[in-house]
């Protein structure tokens, strides 16, 4: 019994203190809150959604809580997630279980330092999180409402660079006095580092004679397969001996930094003269390491400390830094010296830009304000919103051309999704066609409702091209689509898109976008520097360009009209681009270019050989009016070369314009939407045509007359097209056609169908297409040598009539290619067809 009674004087004072009930009592107590505190915002921030517009419904016994600890839970998440200060409520519940510790007298925390630490992120994680959810669906959810007010406030004041601003640099700061991270510290720590590192060296150095003789035997070994350096050795052991005598070892080469390690010098002098080394070490065969150093000529001596006994004396002599430059590169500066950069305008150097009187001028297009039609507008979605149970916390509205933006703030605790549903309703209370509802807006903390105007102002292409953003821009292929919502000039730049899938319904302005497109690629490239391949089936979209074929355009060889309109000379003139694709990666490889731009760069600099094959090039751009025509008539035939073009071209210069009335999904392939990034929608008929080109629905709820919706890949933009009339065109086309122009059109390289010309020549009874006589039989009773009618009448693809035809000419039926006329057909009527084909097959 005296053991156990004197036991407890021999701990310590603090094991031996016995606590009240009550202080035990109260300690678990804030503990167990913590953990209720803590399940129920895990539980809350799991079914939010529901448990915020349950949480005012405590006594209502009809409704069922999702909450673990029901709607007092959904009460303590509302109040301190939602109301508060978001997740950073979890720090709260982490104070409590402090306070139990404190209580129960368990010194676990530092509380002064805990309570500061987490006021800091009590004021800043709300702040944080506000910013980075800040239009997302969740954001009054992690930030609570202190957390995006603040956050709001801020953003206002002094804008989101700011705001980010602020929460970087007061992490930082944090975390530097935390850890104590200032330059000092930092500078204090690598010091101890390095002088750990410099005694674990010098511990290692030799320090007697007998090792000394060693490392002696071992330098001899090494040297016997390296015989080529010496090294002389003056320290005081060599003194002893021959002084004229040398001891040849071979000597590693080491950076400036490990000499510093292995010998200690004057450090004054050695550290002022190491700031200056950029180059590595290099070796004299007169015995000295040579180190060419730009700045110093001079000889220095690097010497041991005079407490050192057997120190070793480097003699090292500095030479100056030589460039050396390529004979290429020397050639290249002596051609750029004497005749300048090349100027790929010298060929068309007369060559005048379009001016703007071409295009008209439509008046003021000024964008006037109908205060009434705002104010009616404003309070009908007010009113509707309100009978709907949604209320508005603030309202602004956007003037643009077409369409109004009114940008509304829901009240705390409305579901977006509720005003989404009411799109068809607000339509009908406004009596206007294509209510758009953008909810919520990328960027912003509202829901936008787009409301086309009565009386729209029209953009004309004349604003557009003069506006200063369109003249001094330096994109490489600058697109102005038209003016935004809030009346700005919106352009993109078809080299960054880099292709293009247009969609829109006849009528609704598809073909004057088309038109705007290359208005503005005309008003800002030097023919040398741009070529259009144009497609055209329906044969009238396209043919005012046919004037600047000399200046602009791109056709094949042996064609004649460089506005391709006829369905298989467009799969040569595809399989073409690919020929031409594949010759261009072959002159950037040998360049060592990434991309046309750096390759071009390189040419100007007359650093590539034009004898060599090399030569300047100009950006490509296809533009294909009528996508759906050439997939019902040619299919994968089209389908396959345009998706290797979008997929590689890129980088080559090559970029495709690619328009259809008709989105439909056998027409815009899952291949081709993969490729095509940069969608521009007029109005469609349906939404799943809306969703076919975008993915999205809204297409179909555009008004028509170059109201359009632009999808970059991230957000999609709301624009009205720049219109272009015909005669604007016209005159365009004049301008530049009666200038002076090159001899041709640029001609692409010819490509060899391999399948339809394997055929040609001697003809072999035997190795005919078994559709060879019926095939006959249609070409003479037409009277027409045409290969896309034998397509249509026996339902075959391109290749396999192009080999029947070339069966037919090798046999005497019909003449040779004769461009774009039809073939002549050589015999008159079926009776001397079917004695023809007889005597063939006797």
């Amino acid at each position: 019994m005296e053991k156990k009674t004197q036991k407890p004087q021999t701990e310590s004072p603090e094991k031996g203190k016995i606590l009240s009930k009550p202080r035990i009592f109260f300690g678990l107590t804030f503990i167990v809150f913590s953990g209720v505190l803590a399940l129920s915002f895990i539980s809350y921030l799991m079914n939010w959604k529901s448990d915020q517009s349950q949480a005012g419904t405590m006594l209502d016994k009809s409704i069922k809580s999702s909450n673990i600890f029901g709607k007092l839970g959904d009460w303590l998440g509302n109040i301190f997630i939602f109301e508060s200060i978001g997740v950073a409520s979890f720090i709260v519940a982490f104070l409590f279980v402090v306070f139990g510790t404190m209580i129960l007298k368990k010194k676990i925390f530092k509380p002064w330092m805990t309570f500061g630490h987490s006021l800091f992120f009590i004021c800043w994680l709300p702040i944080f999180f506000g910013a980075i959810t800040k239009g997302q669906g969740n954001a009054g959810v992690l930030s609570g409402v202190y957390g995006y007010q603040i956050m709001d406030s801020l953003n206002a004041i002094i804008g989101s660079v700011g705001l980010w601003l602020v929460l970087i640099v007061s992490i930082a700061l944090y975390f530097i006095l935390e850890f104590n991270l200032r330059p000092s510290s930092i500078k204090s720590k690598f010091n101890e580092i390095n002088e750990n590192t410099i005694g674990r060296v010098k511990s290692m150095m030799p320090n007697s004679s007998e090792n000394f003789e060693a490392d002696e035997e071992l330098e001899n070994e090494i040297q016997e397969n390296s015989p080529n350096i010496t090294v002389t050795d003056l320290s005081e052991n060599s003194k002893t001996k021959d002084s004229s005598k040398s001891t040849k070892t071979s000597v590693e080469i080491l950076p400036a930094s490990s000499v510093e390690t292995i010998v200690t010098p004057n450090q004054t002098s050695f550290e002022e003269d190491k700031k200056e080394f950029s180059q590595p070490l290099s070796l004299d065969l007169n015995t000295k390491p040579v180190i060419p150093v730009a700045k110093h000529e001079e000889a220095f001596d690097m010497k041991p400390s005079t407490s050192s006994s057997d120190g070793i004396k480097f003699n090292v002599e500095v030479a100056p830094a030589v460039e050396i430059l390529d004979d290429s590169e020397k050639q290249s500066n002596d051609l750029v010296e004497k005749h300048g950069l090349y100027d790929h305008r010298l060929d068309l150097a007369k060559f005048q830009m379009p001016t703007l009187d071409l295009l008209k001028d439509y008046g003021n297009e000024e964008i006037s304000v109908n205060k009434e039609e705002l104010e009616e507008n404003k309070n009908k979605i007010v009113g509707l919103l309100k009978n709907f149970n949604v209320g508005i916390a603030e309202i602004k509205a956007t003037i643009g051309p077409t369409v109004t933006l009114y940008e509304i703030v829901p009240e705390a605790g409305i579901r977006v999704s509720a005003i989404k549903k009411l799109q068809d309703d607000i339509a009908l209370n406004l009596s206007a066609l294509g209510i758009r509802i953008i909810a919520p807006m990328p960027g912003k903390g509202t829901i936008g409702i787009e409301v086309p105007r009565k009386n729209p102002t029209m953009v004309s292409m004349r604003s557009v091209i003069a506006s200063q953003k369109f003249q001094n821009t330096d994109m490489d292929l600058p697109v102005v689509f038209g003016k935004t919502i809030s009346n700005e000039v919106f352009m993109a730049d078809l080299s960054k898109m880099p292709h293009l899938l247009m969609a829109g319904s006849t009528g609704q302005g598809k073909s004057v976008g088309i038109n705007a497109i290359l208005t503005s690629l005309l008003y800002k490239k030097h023919p040398s520097e741009l070529k259009f391949v144009m497609v055209d089936p329906k044969k009238v979209e396209l043919s005012l360009y046919s004037k600047i074929e000399r200046h602009y355009l791109a056709k094949l060889p042996d064609s004649d009209d460089a506005i391709i309109t006829d369905t298989h000379k467009v799969i040569n003139t595809l399989n073409s681009l690919c020929v031409e694709m594949d010759q261009r990666y072959d002159l950037l490889k040998n360049a060592f270019c990434k991309n046309l731009k750096e390759y071009n760069k390189k040419f100007s600099e007359r650093k590539l050989n034009p004898e060599n094959g090399h030569r300047y090039l100009p950006y490509i751009v296809l533009v294909v009016d009528e996508f759906a025509d050439l997939i019902m008539t040619a299919g994968k035939e089209v389908e396959l070369p345009i998706a290797r073009l979008a997929q590689l071209a890129r980088a080559v210069g090559i970029h495709l314009i690619v328009a259809t009335q008709r989105p439909s999904v056998n027409v815009i392939t899952g291949m081709i939407k993969a490729n095509f990034p940069a969608r521009a929608a007029f109005r469609v008929i349906s939404s799943v045509d809306s969703r076919t080109i975008l993915d999205s629905p809204g297409a179909d709820q555009l008004i028509g007359k170059g109201d359009m919706l632009y999808f970059n890949g991230n957000e999609i933009l709301r624009l009205q097209c720049a219109f272009v009339d015909t005669p604007e065109v016209e005159r365009l086309a004049e301008f530049i056609g009666e200038q002076k122009g090159y001899a041709s059109a640029f001609m692409l390289p010819e490509y060899v169908n391999e399948e339809a010309t394997s055929s040609v020549g001697a003809f072999d009874p035997n190795e005919k297409d078994q559709l060879f006589d019926e095939a006959a039989r249609i070409i003479v009773s037409t009277q027409q040598g045409s290969t896309s009618m034998l397509q249509r009448q026996l339902k075959l693809g391109y290749n396999r009539a192009g080999r029947i035809m070339d069966q037919l000419e090798a046999s005497g039926i019909v003449g040779g290619f004769n461009g774009a006329k039809a073939r002549e057909v050589l015999i008159s009527d079926l009776n001397s067809l079917e004695q023809f084909l007889e005597d063939l097959r006797s």
